[in-house]
């Protein structure tokens, strides 16, 4: 966006944007999200530019940086709903806010991709660069995912700004209960794992059994 706007807090030598429109996103995931989420957002905006300037791609700080912290929207009690996926919660969200702030056409769509495809594997890596550096940033912080293309470093510097104690288990606690009341939305995609091991009686849904009893008569 703006070179302007682009100022302020550095960190792992990953300038946070400081425009208006930037302030408000950190204000409104603040407010909406508990500190695990909004650390965790915070830290897929660093560990994404990292992995961005590691190859040398062209991106737009500041779309990046609303869809890194609209990412897990969809888990919070304030923008969660129960008929669709939640990673779509957040991007519609996302899009919103960039229209509110006169950001339309393909840029606000970006970021909705960007965010309805980050728990989506490798489609998304072959796509603009934000869309693949949140995704990129998602895979470092939650599943290690490109741990080593930063440096110790680097590392240290985002979780000391952004600490993450006993992330796994509480990313985990946090996944379950934003998509346990919507079951049938994590058909097909790695939320079904989360829900397989912490809700009992869940059964996830089985591809090759839909196929076998649709409608078609062969």
């Amino acid at each position: 966006m703006k070179k302007e706007d682009v100022v302020s807090e550095v960190i792992a030598d990953v300038r946070i944007p400081d425009s208006a429109l930037a302030r408000e996103a950190t204000e409104l995931v603040r407010e909406a999200a508990p500190p695990l989420l909004f650390d965790h957002s915070r830290r897929v905006f660093l560990f994404g530019a990292l992995r961005g300037r590691e190859q040398k791609l062209e991106f737009d700080p500041e779309l990046l940086y609303v869809g890194a912290m609209f990412h897990d929207l969809g888990l919070t009690e304030r923008y969660r709903r129960t008929d669709q996926r939640f990673e779509i919660d957040g991007a519609d969200e996302a899009r919103a806010f960039l229209h509110r702030h006169g950001i339309t056409g393909e840029p606000a769509d970006r970021v909705w991709t960007a965010i309805a495809l980050h728990t989506t594997p490798e489609i998304p890596l072959h796509m603009a660069p934000e869309v693949a550096l949140v995704t990129r940033g998602v895979e470092l912080d939650v599943l290690g995912i490109g741990y080593d293309a930063v440096s110790d470093e680097q590392r240290a510097a985002v979780v000391a700004a952004h600490p993450r104690p006993d992330f796994k288990n509480r990313i985990l606690a946090a996944f379950t209960d934003g998509i346990k009341d919507r079951p049938d939305t994590t058909f097909g995609n790695v939320k079904a794992d989360v829900l397989a091991h912490f809700v009992p009686g869940f059964e996830r849904g089985d591809f090759v059994e839909v196929i076998r009893g649709s409608d078609w008569p062969e």
